[in-house]
């Protein structure tokens, strides 16, 4: 699911190496055109369906694909779930989305990077211009964002806040952001200081090397953070983050949003 909050610090740092994983030469990365990435923690239940997406809308991309999934210390079963769909499985152990995300891209032989989340389904319409966007000249972007299911009131007013002020601020949300690899690399991935809103440091470090775009096709988000958490936690949340400013994105604590224990989702769960 794509929520962050609107104040995001604007620096880059490095990041961890995934478990028992080899650094594949250089020379291999001609070989793939397109590789998606998708972060997944104890994703199992959704997993399967954001894969099928994934190689139903890339069934008519011209040249050779890869799907990685990067997982993060799960403990259901989310690595068997991928490689049932036949994913390249990286292992990680960091609770961390952005370093779970720069241990993929430093696996992927693509020359474009596609990410997406466990969560989020894919269309042909999405991928397709997200491909003709980098083949046209931009060094990446991202879409708009709709969500499944029924909604909270104050789910559906926070959406329609902070959805127009991403894209005013030209910034891709996390569940499906795309690049470059060289562009990737250049700016140094994802920012591994953070613990929120690296897709949207990230997003402006892409626009300082090029054309970034924001694409009107859209990818389906799950809505289970809305639903399994109230208007109190998730805005309480967001507020702590936005009056702590950069600390408050350089910790763990506090972001159970993203980090905490997984609930039952009222949607979908009896």
């Amino acid at each position: 699911m794509c929520l962050t909050a609107f104040v995001v610090p604007d620096y880059m740092s490095g990041c961890l190496a995934p478990r028992d994983a080899k650094q594949l030469p250089p020379i291999a990365l001609a070989v793939v055109d397109v590789s998606f990435i998708v972060p997944a923690y104890n994703e199992e239940r959704l997993l399967g369906t954001t894969l099928r997406a994934i190689a139903q809308a890339s069934s008519g991309v011209t040249g050779a694909i890869e799907i990685i999934v990067v997982d993060d210390a799960s403990t259901d079963g989310t690595t068997a779930i991928a490689q049932v769909h036949g994913a390249h499985v990286v292992s990680v152990n960091c609770r961390h989305i952005a370093a779970a995300r720069n241990a993929g891209a430093r696996q992927a032989r693509g020359q474009w990077l596609v990410f997406v989340d466990a969560d989020t389904i894919v269309t042909e319409e999405v991928v397709g211009a997200a491909i003709e966007a980098l083949r046209g000249g931009a060094v990446g972007g991202g879409c708009d964002v709709h969500f499944e299911g029924r909604l909270p009131l104050y789910g559906r007013l926070l959406i329609a806040v902070i959805l127009p002020v991403y894209r005013a601020l030209r910034l891709a949300a996390g569940c499906f952001l795309f690049c470059t690899h060289a562009d990737f690399d250049t700016v140094g991935g994802f920012d591994e200081t953070l613990f929120a809103a690296e897709e949207a440091v990230l997003s402006r470090a892409l626009r300082r090397q090029g054309r970034f775009v924001l694409l009107r096709e859209h990818v389906v988000t799950s809505g289970r953070k809305l639903r399994a958490h109230s208007g109190r936690e998730i805005l309480g949340g967001l507020l702590r983050l936005a009056v702590g400013g950069r600390k408050a994105f350089r910790r763990r604590d506090g972001l159970d949003i993203w980090y905490g224990e997984r609930r039952r989702d009222p949607g979908l769960d009896p």
